[in-house]
């Protein structure tokens, strides 16, 4: 806030040791007494020298501000002109900057200024003792314009009414320039670029600013002031009409238009002095009316000679009716403000009488009286209007149905007359075809003679005979196209039994592949132990077996369902691994994946698919819970995925943008750790595998506003997987982001991805007894050979199996994770065991049994086998079972963190209270040392 000069010199400016002159009770035609005493005499007038061009070319502080103004209850901005007084350090304001009288002033030597932002940009304060007043500027920098003019040059008159007391010569004598210098060499406040197009002298040369109503910006508190103003603007442009009755005006025809703008500028400074002059002295008024009438008369009369022998009397004649429709249109906007103004006086009379009568009640119960009529009426107007304003929407709401039955009746008669036209044409076509038919109805009749009927005759027998040829050539046809449609379906059996049989040698051709790689992996494992020769042989099989190419054996062959690259969503069919021997593995797996999709394509995958296509509107039912386990296909999955999160997660729209918002304008403290995660991310994707991929920006996003959307989480690492997979299968980064607060929020419990993650080691704690139930002589194995199964389990739990199993059963388990919730990674992680029991039950090595814990699960290969483990061979699986294992385990859990925190909190103070002791025996020991 910035506060007035309220000590030291500038003291002297109390309102009662100032010049003050206020408009408001004072009409601005004259001075006071005590202001003629304080100015200089004539005789301190003739020695003072004439200003310096610094002074003379000093700026007048100036514009259009917006003054709140209060009536009652009703609060309103009004433009105001408001000019600064150098003379009497006041702000005086206008309605206009053409007014002659201003409407109030504000004494800025004792006032405070105060710009709060909270109040919206532009608006500040000016309070004085008396009042606090409320400006509004077009833009921030016009507010602090005005400010550090205003407070600039409240201290230079300060400072020189505190140096140089009134009446006293050297205050004319001393330059101006001279006594700024005390202020601008403070660096009190750094100066603020002028807004030329809102503040100065070019400003009151663009129109006033408009309001809704015109009698909004007239003050109803000064109507004599108003009405003042407005006849000497009448006025003023009377006189200014020229000689002889013309009233067009002069400025139509400049002789110099170069030289507009300088006579604007002119102008306005004018009537700036002018209104200087006429607070201290009220014969100054005419002096703004000479300036215009000299300005006009030097710019050239229309009527001249030089004008008449350039225009013809034909163009005067337009010009001077054009100028005559002009004042007309003049004279209608200056009577309409003039029935404004008498408005305004009227409902000021009003008031000023309904003041009277209160001020006049000789008890307490008639002015309360009063003032229960004045509100009665307030009431009743109010009723009124709101009456009206209904009235208003209903005419409204009339005369649009009006107009558009009158549309509608108008097409429709359109239609009509199309119709009839129609119609019409019709009718003509009849009659004269009638007319002609009627005309020389014997004449028609001699022309059947004999001759034509015995020739009609033949003709028909011709098509007889026409029409039994053409049954029996359509008998032909009919065997043939039957016998055709036989072979056909001959062919088709043959062709799709070839198919088959293809697809089946492909199956075995990718089993003997594998097998035979598998020999390969078996001989790399005994490579120690074999002779040189044979190892260098089997050294080159495996680089043959890795470095084969399966689109070159497809061009030489023949074959239906060559291993790509990539599958459907991106995925690395046959993963990149840095180590020979997990190359092999990838090798195997692909080709055991891809002979049991051949295996299972004509015989489970084309009747699922028939399945799928049947289903229209999706709706919760046994059926398909059974088709979303056994698999979505690619072409249905993101329909039922979109189904599935907008069933249990209710989307508000435009939030994730406002989202986006937020995340763009505040860092969040996890962007730094999101950064650090996306390159991680499904490295084996070809959409995630680069940093310029284009699925990189869409996860930060989607991370991003979730980290925003749920402060409790933010960020935890695993989200931004399963962000991914959501991007993949959903492709809209907004869809993904509801995925991903579906899971996290509505599918996983409470607390799964906090801090402690304290759900997720409770889940682990339960896997391990459905374990001991469901699988004991594997748990025994791992409990003889010392193997925590959450060390390799944790991260199934966490992201959804998600890098740990292949793409094509991956999505299969998120299908039914979606629709059936958590217990589906309790039925996969133990399907999963289930499926390499025997494997693990061979392994007698811990190490070892850890080794292959972490890729077993990349050697499942048959999603429907592992399907059929979970669902079918380890029912049943209540979810209440699992309700109850999950809260006794958080209870134990929570138990044993308490008294962990126990034996924390002890042991800190233990050393706490050892600490002063050690650093005596350290310092002992130093000492001893020395």
């Amino acid at each position: 806030m910035k506060k007035g000069p309220e000590s030291g010199a500038c003291t002297l400016a109390a309102p009662g040791n100032l010049m003050e002159s206020d408009p408001d009770t004072n009409s601005g035609n004259g001075i006071s007494a005590r202001e003629k005493d304080m100015l200089p005499s004539s005789g301190e007038l003739e020695n003072v020298p004439l200003k310096t061009s610094t002074e003379t070319s000093r700026k007048k502080l100036c514009g259009y501000l917006n003054k709140l103004g209060i009536k009652g209850p009703i609060k309103t901005w009004k433009s105001r002109w408001f000019f600064y007084d150098e003379n009497k350090c006041r702000l005086l304001y206008y309605r206009t900057a053409q007014d002659i009288n201003p409407l109030g002033s504000i004494d800025v030597s004792s006032a405070s200024f105060d710009c709060k932002m909270e109040n919206g940009e532009g608006v500040f304060e000016i309070r004085t003792p008396s009042r606090a007043f409320t400006l509004k500027a077009i833009s921030r920098q016009a507010m602090m314009y005005w400010l550090q003019q205003l407070q600039m040059r409240r201290w230079e008159f300060c400072n020189t009414q505190s140096r140089f007391p009134v009446g006293s010569s050297q205050l004319v004598n001393e330059s101006l320039t001279g006594r700024t210098n005390v202020v601008d060499n403070e660096d009190f406040l750094p100066l603020v670029k002028t807004p030329t197009e809102a503040v100065g002298l070019k400003a009151a040369s663009l129109p006033a600013p408009q309001t809704s109503t015109a009698l909004q910006n007239i003050s109803l508190k000064h109507p004599w002031t108003e009405i003042q103003n407005t006849v000497y603007n009448i006025c003023g442009s009377k006189q200014l009409w020229g000689n002889n009755g013309n009233v067009f005006s002069f400025d139509e025809f400049p002789e110099h238009p170069e030289n507009v703008d300088e006579e604007q500028e002119a102008e306005v400074e004018a009537g700036c002095a002018v209104k200087e002059g006429t607070l201290e002295d009220g014969r100054m008024g005419p002096r703004l009316n000479w300036i215009r009438k000299a300005r006009w008369m030097n710019s050239g009369f229309p009527g001249s000679e030089e004008w008449s022998r350039e225009k013809n009397s034909v163009d005067k004649v337009s010009v001077l009716q054009q100028q005559i429709l002009t004042l007309t249109e003049e004279v209608k906007s200056q009577k309409e403000l003039v029935k404004l103004l008498h408005k305004a006086l009227e409902a000021a009379q009003q008031e000023k009488r309904v003041s009277s009568m209160y001020l006049t009640a000789a008890e307490d119960k008639d002015r309360l009286e009063l003032v229960r009529h004045k509100v009665r009426q307030i009431a009743d107007l109010t009723s009124r209007l709101e009456a009206l304003e209904q009235e208003k929407k209903k005419l409204e709401q009339i005369l649009t149905l009006r107009d558009s039955h009158i549309q509608e009746l108008k097409e429709h008669v359109q239609l009509l007359m199309e119709k009839n036209h129609a119609k019409q044409e019709v009718i003509m076509t009849l009659t004269e075809q009638m007319a002609r038919e009627l005309s020389d109805p014997l004449q028609e009749a001699n022309t059947i003679t004999v001759q034509t009927l015995y020739k009609q005759q033949e003709e028909i027998e011709h098509l007889k005979d026409d029409i039994d040829a053409y049954k029996t050539q359509n008998q032909f046809l009919n065997s043939e196209i039957h016998q055709v449609t036989r072979l056909w379906t001959s062919v088709a059996e043959n062709e799709k039994a070839l198919l088959m049989k293809c697809a089946c040698l492909q199956a075995r051709n990718c089993q003997m592949e594998s097998k035979y790689l598998t020999v390969l992996r078996k001989l790399q494992e005994a490579v120690p132990g074999l002779p040189n020769a044979h190892a260098e042989l089997v050294k080159n099989l495996i680089q043959e077996a890795l470095q084969w190419d399966v689109k070159e054996e497809a061009e030489e062959g023949f074959n239906l369902n060559p291993v790509s690259e990539y599958d459907e969503y991106g995925f690395m069919t046959v993963p990149d691994y840095e180590i020979e021997d997990w190359k092999l593995l990838a090798k195997i797996q692909a080709l055991e994946i891809k002979s049991n999709k051949l295996w299972s394509q004509e015989i489970v995958e084309k009747p699922l698919r028939d399945r799928w296509n049947s289903i229209g509107e999706l709706n919760p039912s046994g059926e398909l819970k059974n088709l979303i386990r056994s698999g979505i296909p690619v072409e249905h999955r993101q329909r039922v995925w979109r189904w599935m999160v907008s069933r249990h997660c209710s989307l508000v729209p435009g939030h994730y943008q406002r989202l986006l918002e937020q995340s763009r304008s505040t860092e969040h403290p996890a962007c730094r750790q999101i950064e650090l995660d996306l390159p991680r991310t499904l490295t084996n994707n070809k959409h995630f595998s680069s940093p310029s991929s284009h699925l990189i920006p869409k996860l930060r996003r989607v991370l991003l506003a979730f980290s925003w959307h749920n402060p409790a989480i933010g960020y935890c690492q695993g989200l931004n997987r399963l962000a991914a997979v959501a991007l993949l299968v959903l492709e809209d980064e907004e869809s993904a982001f509801w995925c991903l607060v579906y899971i996290v929020e509505n599918l996983m419990p409470a607390d799964y991805y906090s801090e402690t993650l304290i759900t997720s080691q409770v889940d682990q704690r339960v896997f391990k007894d459905f374990l001991s139930e469901k699988l004991p002589r594997l748990m025994a194995h791992f409990e003889q050979y010392r193997i925590d199964v959450s060390l390799i389990t944790f991260n199934w739990f966490l992201v959804a199996f998600v890098d740990s199993l292949v793409s094509d059963i991956l999505l299969r388990v998120w299908d039914a994770f979606l629709y059936e919730g958590t217990k589906v990674i309790f039925r996969y992680a133990l399907a999963i065991f289930k499926y390499n029991e025997e494997e693990i039950l061979r392994i007698h090595d811990s190490v070892e049994i850890y080794q292959y814990l972490r890729f077993f699960t990349r050697m499942i290969t048959d999603g429907r086998k592992l399907m059929n483990i979970a669902f079918n061979d380890l029912n049943p699986f209540p979810m209440k079972l699992l309700r109850n294992r999950r809260s006794m385990h958080r209870e134990e859990l929570e138990a044993e963190l308490c008294e962990l925190e126990q034996i924390k909190a002890a042991y800190v103070k233990e050393r706490a209270e050892q600490g002063p002791q050690d650093l005596k025996e350290v310092a002992s020991e130093e000492e001893e040392e020395n």
